[in-house]
């Protein structure tokens, strides 16, 4: 039931910060693309209004009479596309000469002054949509062509404009957000989807991990608490019993060791524990008393018990009886902890691990 409800944290988590982070760059994204869009297409009609302005002017110049002029753009752009971007002519007067839409001739021109001065004097495109589409869609709602380009005829009151439809450019714009919301929103789904997809998979992985180490751990626990259990066991079997194998050799039961200038016989049955130090061989009694002997610790085990005694290491060999606890230690290993404490630690090496739980169960 937690897992349940970290995933589906999880998954509202994601879900609101990506539509923090769509609802910040969709809208950046369309102002951007609006004025790259909006530009190209002032430019191209800024371009096609200077060209036939020039064209005015070479016909005019060519002696060619005012009216046959007026005459053929009239008939060459009756017609035309006007839906959004078009062309026409007007006079100083204000009134349509050449319109696509020939019932628009000898109107007055619509043209917003404010609209026109402001392409002027900010034609970039970080501007253009605020100009054409936010600012005109406040001020009205109604189908408009907006002059947004004068060119005028030198020598003549002839004036070629670029006219805009500012609605078809609404519509434009609309279309526009509307791919790109719908854009994000399939993008968004398939973001948190997949995102929801690899958290559970990811940890659906790492749940296994913490379940195989978790199991791995308690198998290992048990071990060692059976190794301590039969520990414990034999300790009572060898105090309970205290057997004396009998030999064809009459076996030590003490050693000579020194303190000083004075020679110590220790009883066997009261040593805790023997270690090397600096090539000197330490005999510890169960009371803590310690001696030194000249025998090397190869010798000293060879003259014990090796029923009673085990040689852990190098440094140290261990009565059964003086032993407390057996700790798990690094990969394999296994850590001693006497009753009495040691200058180093008692570590039994992965090689001896083995050789050393034998000797626990004889």
């Amino acid at each position: 039931m937690k897992k349940d409800k970290l995933y589906f944290l999880t998954f509202l988590s994601i879900a609101v910060i990506f539509l923090l982070i769509a609802a910040i760059a969709s809208q950046y994204f369309i102002r951007v693309s609006a004025n790259q869009l909006i530009e190209v297409q002032v430019e191209s009609s800024k371009r096609e209004a200077n060209e036939v302005a020039k064209f005015i002017d070479f016909q005019l110049s060519s002696g060619i009479k005012k009216e046959e002029v007026i005459k053929n753009i009239q008939k060459t752009i009756t017609d035309s596309n006007s839906d959004t971007w078009f062309i026409s002519v007007f006079n100083w007067g204000g009134k349509e000469v050449c319109h696509p839409d020939i019932t628009k001739v000898g109107q007055v021109v619509n043209s917003n002054q404010t609209l026109l001065s402001s392409l002027k004097e900010k034609n970039n495109s970080d501007d253009l949509y605020d100009i054409l589409v936010k600012r005109k869609s406040k001020s009205n709602t109604e189908i408009s062509f907006e002059v947004i380009h004068i060119s005028p005829i030198k020598n003549s009151d002839l004036i070629v404009a670029a006219n805009v439809n500012v609605n078809s450019i609404q519509t434009q714009m609309s279309v526009l957000k509307r791919n790109f919301y719908l854009i994000f929103l399939i993008m968004g789904i398939l973001v948190i989807v997949l995102s929801f997809v690899a958290v559970r998979v990811i940890g659906s992985a790492y749940e296994k991990q913490l379940e195989l180490k978790n199991s791995n751990l308690a198998t290992e626990v048990i071990n060692l608490s059976k190794l301590n259990t039969d520990l414990v066991s034999y300790k009572e079997k060898v105090v309970e019993e205290n057997p004396v194998e009998e030999t064809l050799e009459i076996a030590k039961t003490r050693i000579l060791t020194y303190v000083r200038n004075e020679l110590v016989p220790i009883p066997i049955k009261d040593i805790a524990y023997v270690y090397t130090e600096n090539t000197i061989t330490y005999v510890v009694c169960f009371d803590g008393k310690r001696s030194t002997t000249n025998a090397s610790l190869d010798d000293m085990y060879s003259n014990l018990d090796a029923t009673l005694f085990f040689r852990a290491n190098r440094q140290f060999i261990i009565s059964i009886t003086a032993i407390d606890k057996i700790i798990k230690y690094g990969k394999s290993q296994l850590k001693i902890l006497l009753q009495s404490k040691t200058s180093e630690e008692i570590i039994i090496s992965k090689n001896k691990a083995a050789e050393f739980k034998q000797w626990l169960n004889i």
